[in-house]
């Protein structure tokens, strides 16, 4: 039987998810992740591991590249694909939060004219401020979304935090979470009904690891 393809975001999660496979039993010869190779088995030869951008995850496991992937909840809420999601990993939590100037904590945002936002999460605050009735310009950015308020591009953001360091070093404050998010087991429909019984057994025993150490907290 052909292994089941994994497509693991590379960066800060790819450590963390691939100690959860190992611990579920899928471990890596030594040095399998130190080469410039995109793609690996475990050593049983059940899993075949790909590394994609993490905000490519979802669409290599979407359009079946990848029967399975792990993906942050954050871009599978802004980009709605039809995925199958049977399992949240308990790895890799953080929050969605609107952030801005210290000063801003005191707007009533429903009275402010021209009220701009800077996002990598278009789609998720235009949401945000449609259900609250704010009236609000998006302007996405892909990167340093802590400058624009700074410089004058947007009056607040929206971006994802772990601690908030970065925002409290560039003299922003969080005014709200908008969403809590953390790694997901995402899997292809299709190889989902074609190897029920195969992807199954690893939800099982990824299950089994995120409960034991649910319960050690």
């Amino acid at each position: 039987m052909e292994p089941i393809t994994v497509a693991l975001p590379k960066g800060r999660l790819q450590d963390e998810v691939l100690d959860l496979f190992a611990a579920a039993g899928y471990t890596l010869d030594e040095g399998a992740t130190e080469s410039r190779k995109l793609f690996f088995d475990d050593t049983s030869g059940v899993l075949r591991f790909i590394l994609a951008k993490p905000a490519d995850v979802p669409v290599y496991v979407e359009y079946g590249a990848s029967d399975m992937g792990i993906v942050g909840e954050d871009v599978l809420r802004e980009n709605e694909r039809n995925l199958y999601e049977p399992l949240g990993l308990g790895v890799g939590k953080c929050r969605l939060v609107l952030a801005g100037p210290v000063s801003a904590r005191d707007w009533n945002l429903r009275l402010e004219p021209n009220l701009r936002i800077a996002s990598k999460y278009p789609h998720l605050s235009r949401a945000y401020f449609q259900k609250h009735g704010i009236s609000a310009e998006i302007i996405p950015l892909s990167g340093s979304i802590e400058l624009a308020p700074a410089v004058g591009l947007a009056d607040l953001l929206v971006d994802l935090v772990q601690t908030g360091r970065t925002l409290e070093e560039n003299g922003l404050v969080q005014l709200e979470t908008i969403m809590e998010s953390q790694a997901m087991l995402v899997v292809n429909r299709a190889s989902y009904n074609l190897k029920l019984q195969a992807i199954q057994e690893v939800v099982r025993r990824l299950e089994a690891v995120v409960q034991r150490r649910n319960s050690q907290e």
